[in-house]
């Protein structure tokens, strides 16, 4: 949980830096492209509005903080005739380069544009009886905004990795005292499930001993629940001490081949004459045989009577529980399913949760609300899924684990 807590700690802090960045980068380069443009544009016009023959010191931009020249000309076209009037450019009359930028500047049809197969920027002005186009070669602008892209990118990931680094530092400290509370609350819940246990040992052996005494009705009662009490005690401590080991990754499972086959026909048998009391009928002929995974038998049988138990609990009265297993490509697919009331959506996702119960779906049942919890913990443990689906047919248990690899 830490671990993934510090995660989520950096992947939120990398988000944030890289749209700041992202934004700040961007704002910068579109700063730089209009300013660019607008230099070219400014250019245009003054070029447009000269005399055929511009002085020199007209055609240059300011890129970088340096003044910048660039290759310019102009044509004025009447009619079908064209004519170069100026510029920089040189053999460009009556010259199929020339035909071709005039083409591609007429079909566009607007005032100002580019022709980007020759690099240029233009502006048209009408004068009635002519029509007057400057050009500009916008190479320059072109080969300084990527230049400063690539200046952009080469600094953008250095802050992101030096930036990375320190999300990573303040993740690390951040969760410090989340993870020593952390620490401290499983180990209070182990040590109080260790010494729980004695004095729970020690009471139902004494209310059974009380049992084996002839006592009045009242005191005989008493020692009823006295032994049912501390049974429910005992049955909750160990529930705790498991989940308590599984989140100190204490592994006490014995991993080797076993068939899930038949730890769900076994765990089948087992709960078909507590179904038969409960008014219902476990179904269990869909178990293809042979489905072999690895993993722990106990800790299985453990699990699938867990999901077995909650469906007998929860099940609609007269309806069947159906359990299955099946292979579904590389993976072992075990499903409960009850009728019954379907669970909303919005507690579907705490089914799994810790003492959660959903009461309003389901109604009073004895239980802590661990079992599912830590059915859950013996799948993750196996490198496995379980999850719930619920609508107005059923309410659904599928268990997912890898088969074993021959």
């Amino acid at each position: 949980m830490i671990r993934r807590l510090r995660l989520q700690v950096v992947a939120v802090c990398m988000l944030l830096v890289t749209g700041v960045l992202g934004g700040v980068f961007f704002s910068m380069y579109t700063a730089a492209k209009d300013g660019i443009r607008h230099s070219t544009q400014e250019l245009l016009g003054r070029v447009i509005a000269s005399d055929p023959r511009v002085d020199q010191g007209q055609s240059g931009i300011m890129i970088g903080g340096d003044q910048v020249q660039l290759p310019y000309f102009t044509v004025e076209v009447w009619g079908k005739t064209v004519y170069v009037t100026g510029g920089t450019y040189s053999d460009l009359e009556n010259t199929e380069t020339l035909r071709d930028i005039l083409q591609s500047c007429m079909d566009q049809g607007t005032e100002t544009g580019t022709v980007p197969a020759y690099n240029l920027r233009y502006l048209r002005v009408n004068n009635g009886f002519f029509e007057r186009i400057a050009f500009v070669d916008i190479s320059m602008e072109t080969a300084s905004l990527q230049t400063m892209i690539r200046s952009t990118l080469q600094i953008g990931a250095a802050a992101l990795v030096l930036l990375l680094g320190v999300s990573v530092l303040l993740a690390w400290w951040v969760t410090r005292p989340v993870e020593r509370a952390w620490k401290q609350q499983h180990q209070f819940l182990s040590d109080a499930s260790h010494e729980l246990k004695t004095p729970l040992t020690v009471i139902l052996s004494n209310a059974e001993l009380m049992e084996s005494v002839p006592l009045d009705p009242r005191p005989a009662r008493w020692a009823d629940n006295i032994q049912s009490e501390a049974r429910q005690m005992k049955s909750l401590v160990e529930e705790m001490l498991t989940l308590a080991r599984a989140d100190n990754m204490v592994r006490t499972s014995v991993f080797s081949g076993v068939s899930l086959s038949d730890a769900a026909t076994d765990c089948a048998l087992l709960f078909e004459p507590v179904a038969f009391e409960a008014g219902k009928t476990l179904n269990y002929e869909a178990i293809d045989p042979d489905v072999i995974i690895s993993g722990d038998p106990d800790k299985l049988k453990q699990a699938v009577s867990v999901l077995l138990d909650n469906a007998i609990k929860y099940g609609a009265k007269d309806a069947p529980i159906e359990l299955s297993v099946q292979k579904a490509d590389r993976h072992a697919k075990l499903q409960v399913s009850n009728q019954g009331p379907s669970i909303p959506p919005e507690q579907l996702a705490h089914l799994f949760e810790r003492f959660y119960r959903a009461d309003a779906s389901r109604g009073e049942k004895a239980g802590f609300g661990l079992g599912l919890s830590i059915a859950q913990t013996i799948a993750a443990e196996h490198k496995g899924t379980l999850r719930a689906e619920s609508d107005e047919v059923s309410t659904r248990f599928i268990l997912t684990l890898p088969l074993l690899r021959k």
